[in-house]
C-alpha cells in the first residue's frame, strides 16, 4: 500500500519556481509568473521558462519510496534526480516517460529534494510515498542565488539536473538556487531584469553575451548600455547584493570572427568588462567582473563538441571553477 500526494499539496515546496500552473489534472512549475507569460516574448523564451531548470520539489518525510505520474511527457526531457539529506540517491531518465519511481530510500526522517529536468516541460499528476509515511514542509534558509544566462546556464547536455554547473555550485556552496538559464534567449530582456529585481536574492550572477553574439541582437553601440541598464534595474531593489557579471566562455570559431553586426567574442568580453568598470566607477561597490575564459578557456576546447556548448564534463569544469569564484567573492 502507498499514499498519494496531490501536486498542489501544501506540504510540498516547489523551490526555484516563481509560479505554478494548475489544471484539474496536473501542476507545472514556471520560472516566471505564468499568468504574465504574454509579457515575455518571443514564444521560445516562454517555452524555455516553462522548463524547470533548477526547480526542486522539497519536503521532509520518512518514506522509503518516491514515485510520480506525469501528464504530456516531453520526448526530449532530461532525467529527474532524487537527493536525500543533500546526498544524490539516484537519477531516472524521463524522456517520453509518464512515470518514475525510486525505491529503497534511507529509513527515518529526511530531507527529500526531487530535482526536476533542466530541459523539457514537467507536468505532475501525483506523487506517491510509502503508506503511513510522514510528510512535512521544509523552509530553505540558505542564501538565495539567482543566476541568469543562456543554454550554457540551462545545461541541456549535463548528465542530470544535479550535474548542471549551477546545481554543482549551489550544492557545494550551500546556496538556494534560482536558475534563469534560457537556451538561446539570454538577450538582456527588460522583463527578465525586472523579475530578478523583484525576487529575493543574496547573490546574483549574470552570464552575458553568447546569445547576443549568435543572434546579433545587440551591436557594439547598444550592448554595453544594455548591460549597464540591466544591472541598474536589478540594483533598484538589490543595491548592495553581491553581483557577478561573467563574459562568454571560450568558443573557437567566434573568438576573432565577426558576426553580422561586427562583434567578435573577444570584443564582447571587453564590452562586458567595460560595463562593469563603469558601474564600479559610478559607485557600485559590490559588482564583480569574471572573464569567461577563467571558467572555461581554450585549454578545454576538447569539451566543446560543437564549438559552443560544453559536454557533460565541460559543465562539471564550469561548476568546479565557478564555485571557486563564488567562494572568493562571498568571503
Amino acid at each position: 500500500m502507498t499514499q498519494l500526494l496531490r501536486p498542489d499539496d501544501p506540504r510540498l515546496t516547489w523551490q526555484g519556481a516563481v509560479s505554478l500552473e494548475r489544471t484539474d489534472g496536473w501542476v507545472a512549475p514556471w520560472r516566471i509568473p505564468c499568468e504574465d507569460r504574454v509579457l515575455f516574448p518571443p514564444e521560445r523564451l516562454g517555452e524555455r521558462l516553462a522548463m524547470p531548470a533548477g526547480v526542486r520539489i522539497v519536503f521532509r518525510s520518512n518514506t522509503t519510496l518516491l514515485a510520480g505520474r506525469l501528464a504530456s511527457p516531453h520526448p526530449e526531457s532530461s532525467p529527474i534526480d532524487l537527493c536525500c539529506d543533500g546526498v544524490l540517491f539516484g537519477s531516472i531518465p524521463l524522456a517520453g516517460r509518464d512515470a518514475f519511481r525510486f525505491d529503497g530510500l534511507p529509513p527515518g526522517d529526511k530531507l527529500i529534494e526531487l530535482w526536476l529536468p533542466q530541459f523539457g516541460t514537467f507536468r505532475l499528476r501525483s506523487l506517491e510515498v510509502s503508506d503511513g509515511a510522514t510528510c512535512a514542509p521544509c523552509t530553505d534558509v540558505r542564501p538565495r542565488w539567482i543566476t541568469y544566462g543562456s543554454s550554457i546556464t540551462q545545461c541541456r547536455a549535463a548528465e542530470s539536473p544535479t550535474r548542471t554547473w549551477p546545481a554543482i555550485v549551489s550544492r557545494a556552496r550551500g546556496l538556494d538556487l534560482f536558475c534563469l538559464g534560457v537556451g538561446g534567449e539570454c538577450h538582456l530582456d527588460t522583463m527578465i531584469a525586472r523579475m530578478i529585481r523583484d525576487q529575493p536574492a543574496d547573490l546574483i550572477s549574470l552570464a552575458l553575451g553568447i546569445n547576443v553574439m549568435g543572434e546579433a541582437s545587440l551591436s557594439p553601440r547598444t550592448f554595453r548600455p544594455a548591460v549597464i541598464g540591466f544591472v541598474q534595474i536589478i540594483r533598484e531593489k538589490h543595491p548592495h547584493c553581491p553581483l557577478i557579471v561573467r563574459s562568454p566562455i571560450f568558443s573557437p570559431a567566434r573568438e576573432t570572427t565577426a558576426n553580422a553586426v561586427g562583434f567578435t567574442l573577444q570584443m564582447m568580453r571587453q564590452e562586458v568588462q567595460a560595463a562593469v568598470e563603469a558601474l564600479i566607477a559610478h559607485g557600485d561597490c559590490n559588482i564583480h567582473y569574471v572573464d569567461g575564459l577563467e571558467v572555461l578557456g581554450p585549454e578545454f576546447a576538447h569539451l566543446l563538441p560543437d564549438g559552443l556548448h560544453p559536454n557533460a564534463d565541460g559543465y562539471k569544469v564550469i561548476g568546479q571553477r565557478f564555485s571557486r569564484v563564488v567562494a572568493r567573492i562571498l568571503s
